[in-house]
């Protein structure tokens, strides 16, 4: 017992030492406050509706109407029967937000160099590196949850495969389902699918490896198990899988049946996103050079200046005030790179990229080539439409890669990569695998290369680089030549500062490599250093950028926004409708109405389709379709307003005939001069058999004729209809075919697609009670699977414990 403990204790106390330095990083969260995040802010105006709905009844509703005019919550935190993975999480993730993201950083990495055989200060060190590079820190203050959280699981799911690797089966194959299961649950698909990419890097190297020393039964039996881990871990989380596999081909991030843009000219078919939208954010080739020197290119776009700036100058010559000016400074435009907008560099770390390099000269193997291949790859599809030929590449045939936005997040798997091959690095500095003579040669080199290529920089900077960044033409014709000059001048500071910054810690680092082969230096006090630097280095660099400032009370957090006059008045009328509100952005309406808007990457396909060709363009015949009651708008002055519609079509209406169209383009652009009161438009070739009489009928629709929306919650709608004929009616509610169920007097009927976007049924003559309620299959069939799989695991888990213990007995004795 002894002996296990003290062989416990070292990582016990790691581990407590993550939970310090995470909390002490973020320590607000200490007094109760809670960190700013724009992302998050937007997330709780859509999620509102649905919070509310499991408050008061302690039911699920799987559909909301507060967004986007209504859409599916399967990508709004929806809680799902079974979700014991889920569980696991939230036990890891029990310090406050978002220190519990920062922790399992450090967690996560430290368990991957344990498994990769680093003795733990080693590993500590390393973690370290890896939780406080520059952009794993950023995602958490502007609110990237979902992103940190996935990131987070990497290291762990690559433990669990390589502990495979090692040919410890049980071990491995429990790990990696439980690592997989957790990465899973953080619900960031593009993550997700950028670390297949590492792995399939990382099978190679080991696949080639085995080849190499005649393996090969091995290494299959190891990808057999890896495989079953991986099944067992999707079945832990099918409900959210599967949802979100229906979903999206529903979502604009399937394909587009349009082949029109809303001005006319031809769209380009695709089964994914726009190439343009996807390689927005690409990474500028020479901005590579941010990952070494922080602010290379400026920082971000709101940089604190301070007030010795010529920005400050320039703005207190254009007539500001003294605090006018210095407020200005704070935020000043300094990012000169190519993408729209960076928050902060993507800072690795000086002292991190120095220990890379020296590792380069001292690591051999299969390490070496995952991690190098793993970096490089990922540097590469980063630079997006900079390097062309192989993002288009990817694009065009790469299974999914067209699914997903901003290709610089793929740097993650260099920002993981990095790191390992840093503290690699210091490994081989202290075995004995080399001759001195071979690490002094090796330092040589890597002081070289690093200090040469600061020097370089800091000499011959106005010479190499002209410092203008792409917005510089609108500030030019805004505030003159004079203030953009003094931009270009402050972002020469930055440059200087910074690169003497990066200078003087390669030296600190080389100097300390240099004492140790000279035996000035232990190994322990080498540790010690290169531990301090790095902390310095980039906790000194992420507090620039995610620091106590951001942290607001809870109050301010949790409710974000404050209902005004106009929102006050709205919510007198208890009907049910909904508002297009102009002015206040993206998920404010959702938070108090019914909304047109959202804040989500995946809203409806249709729905969006149609907001881009008619709403986004105030079509008041659209917008009535919507059944659009109030529009919240400015005036000239800039003073909002409501404007009652009372035109408005209401929740639902009998219609007299159809519209048809036999193709998405026609059905689209029918909505614009359709008199949609009276008609609908149907598209035949999706819902031309619908109708009984198997003809498409007209309709006789007097002025008797009703149809009450009677009660509603986001995931129920109960009509009364009184018609004398039979009718067609059409509902104001969007249509999604996966999981919402019709019933006319309690017999489950059809509804059908109709005006694009909306819900049509056809009503037989006299009173009848019209139910439509969403209660997706696929939440039913996901749970089944969710909780058989736990079960599974359950016993895999006990058996694989008995397993190992009657083994370890067997050996003892």
């Amino acid at each position: 017992m002894q002996f296990s403990l003290k062989k416990v204790l070292p990582h016990l106390l790691v581990v407590i030492g993550f939970v310090i330095v995470a909390l002490a990083y973020f320590n607000p969260v200490l007094k109760g406050k809670k960190i700013f995040q724009s992302d998050i802010m937007q997330y709780i105006g859509m999620s509102k509706q649905q919070n509310d709905f499991r408050e008061a009844t302690g039911n699920e509703t799987y559909w909301t109407d507060s967004a986007f005019a209504g859409m599916p919550t399967y990508q709004l935190g929806a809680k799902y029967p079974h979700n014991y993975i889920k569980r696991l999480d939230l036990a890891l993730r029990f310090i406050p937000r978002p220190a519990d993201y920062l922790f399992l950083y450090f967690l996560g990495f430290y368990i991957l160099l344990l498994v990769l055989k680093v003795d733990f200060k080693l590993a500590a060190l390393g973690a370290l590196a890896f939780g406080f590079s520059t952009y794993l820190i950023i995602i958490l203050g502007v609110g990237h949850n979902s992103k940190a959280h996935a990131i987070a699981y990497m290291p762990l799911v690559l433990s669990g495969i390589i502990l495979t690797f090692q040919r410890k089966y049980i071990g491995g194959f429990l790990l990696t389902t439980v690592a997989m299961g957790l990465e899973l649950v953080s619900n960031h698909f593009q993550m997700t699918y950028y670390l297949l990419f590492l792995v399939i890097i990382l099978g190679i190297a080991y696949l080639v490896d085995a080849y190499k020393k005649k393996t090969l039964p091995a290494f299959f039996k190891a990808i057999a198990v890896l495989v079953g881990a991986v099944v067992l871990s999707i079945a832990l989380n099918a409900t959210n899988i599967l949802a979100t596999q229906e979903y999206v081909k529903e979502s604009k991030r399937g394909k587009s049946e349009l082949t029109i843009n809303p001005d006319g000219s031809p769209k380009v078919a695709t089964t994914g996103l726009d190439k343009d939208y996807i390689t927005q954010f690409s990474y500028g080739i020479a901005e590579t050079f941010n990952l070494y020197i922080p602010r290379f290119m400026g920082g971000g776009n709101g940089e604190d200046v301070g007030k010795d700036s010529a920005t400050y100058d320039a703005f207190r010559k254009l007539g500001a005030t003294t605090t006018q000016a210095a407020q200005e400074a704070k935020r000043a435009p300094m990012y000169w790179g190519e993408q729209p907008i960076v928050e902060a560099p993507a800072y690795i770390g000086a002292v991190v990229l120095f220990l890379f390099v020296l590792a380069l000269f001292l690591v051999k193997g299969r390490l070496k080539w995952w991690l190098v291949g793993g970096t490089v790859f990922s540097l590469f599809l980063s630079y997006g439409k900079n390097l062309g030929f192989l993002t288009d590449f990817f694009i065009d045939y790469v299974p999914l890669y067209n699914k997903f936005r901003a290709v610089t997040s793929i740097q993650v798997i260099l920002e993981l990569c990095v790191p390992v091959m840093a503290v690699f690095g210091l490994v081989k500095l202290f075995k004995d695998e080399h001759t001195k003579e071979e690490k002094l040669k090796a330092l040589k080199y890597t002081a070289g290369i690093t200090t040469g290529l600061a020097l370089i920089f800091l000499i011959f900077k106005s010479t190499l680089f002209d410092f203008v960044g792409v917005n510089d033409g609108f500030y030019r014709q805004n505030y003159g030549q004079d203030f953009v000059d003094a931009l270009k001048a402050d972002r020469k500071t930055l440059f200087t500062n910074d690169t003497i910054r990066t200078l003087i810690l390669v030296l600190l680092s080389a100097g300390a490599v240099y004492m140790f082969l000279k035996e000035k230096l232990k190994q322990q006090s080498v540790i010690i250093i290169f531990t301090a630097l790095i902390l310095f280095d980039l906790v000194g660099v992420d507090r620039r950028y995610v620091n106590n400032e951001d942290f607001v009370s809870a109050r301010e957090v949790d409710k974000p926004f404050t209902a005004n006059a106009i929102d006050k008045e709205i919510l007198k009328d208890e009907g049910h409708f909904r508002v297009y509100d102009l002015v206040s952005g993206p998920s404010k309406p959702s938070y108090f109405h019914n909304s047109l808007t959202g804040y989500n990457a995946a809203e409806l396909r249709r729905y969006n389709d149609v907001f881009e060709f008619y709403v986004a363009k105030n079509n008041m015949k659209v917008l009535n379709l919507l059944n659009t009651k109030y529009i919240i708008a400015q005036d000239k002055e800039g003073q909002m307003f409501p404007y009652v519609n009372d035109e408005a079509n209401g929740n639902a209406w009998f219609i007299e005939s159809f519209k048809t169209v036999d193709n998405p383009n026609d059905e689209i652009l029918a909505l614009d001069k359709l008199d949609n009161k009276k008609q609908a438009v149907l598209n035949i070739n999706d819902h031309g058999d619908a109708f009984t009489s198997g003809t498409i009928p007209k309709f006789t629709v007097d002025s008797t004729a009703t149809i009450t929306l009677v009660e509603h919650q986001p995931n129920y709608l109960k009509y009364q209809s009184d018609n004398n004929h039979d009718g067609f009616a059409v509902f104001s509610e969007i249509y999604y075919g996966n999981g919402w169920k019709t019933f006319i007097d309690g017999k489950e009927v059809s509804h059908i697609r109709v005006d694009y976007t909306l819900r049509g049924m056809e009503i037989p003559k006299g009173k009848h009670s019209i139910e439509f309620k969403f209660d997706p299959d696929v939440v039913k069939t996901g749970s089944t699977i969710t909780l058989a799989g736990s079960l599974l695991f359950a016993l895999l888990l006990i058996g694989g414990l008995f397993y190992e213990f009657k083994k370890k007995q067997e050996i003892s004795a």
